[in-house]
């Protein structure tokens, strides 16, 4: 049962992740949470140190989609402008979304990483897929109400992982 949550990697930042870890790993596809991955959750731009890495791993090679559960103005109106394609309102952890953003990328699941800040949506959704799974820590400790709830669950799950020594604390500088 905890496998479902177990993430291949538990990073502290996506700042933390060189496009070489991915590369190294077979990876050619990304498909990232926006909200509290990418950005402060109801913030309206990506940081200019998160934007960059994103151009890094483009010209690395590679391929970006955002899944996020975030309306789709939302997702495309900050994605849009650099160049990324995103699917919002994805309902995640539900299956579909993410067969969206692998059909996007042109990428298959043994070659795409999922990455973001929830156990309950983007760890569990990228592992019924079979996609290398990445748990960032959120970037900040605002965000929407219903996932405050969620995060105390994740807390208890965490725990568990780190118990049975299945995850560690975050790694940092990959």
């Amino acid at each position: 049962m905890l496998s479902m949550f177990h993430p291949d990697a538990y990073i502290a930042s996506l700042t933390d992740i060189r496009p070489e870890y991915f590369i190294e790993r077979g990876i050619k596809g990304l498909i990232i949470d926006l909200d509290n991955t990418l950005l402060s959750w109801k913030s309206g731009a990506i940081e200019p140190e998160i934007s960059g890495l994103l151009q890094d791993y483009i010209a690395a090679g590679l391929k970006i989609c955002v899944v996020s559960n975030a309306f789709n103005s939302r997702v495309s109106g900050i994605m849009s402008p650099l160049g990324i394609p995103g699917v919002g309102r994805a309902r995640k952890p539900r299956r579909k979304p993410f067969l969206k953003a692998l059909k996007i990328l042109g990428t298959g699941k043994d070659e795409t990483a999922v990455v973001g800040d929830q156990l309950f949506t983007d760890v569990l959704g990228g592992n019924r897929l079979g996609c290398y799974t990445v748990l960032v820590k959120p970037i900040c400790k605002t965000e929407f109400v219903g996932t405050r709830f969620v995060r105390i669950a994740e807390k208890i799950v965490l725990r568990n992982l780190a118990k049975s020594r299945v995850i560690k604390a975050p790694v940092r500088r990959q």
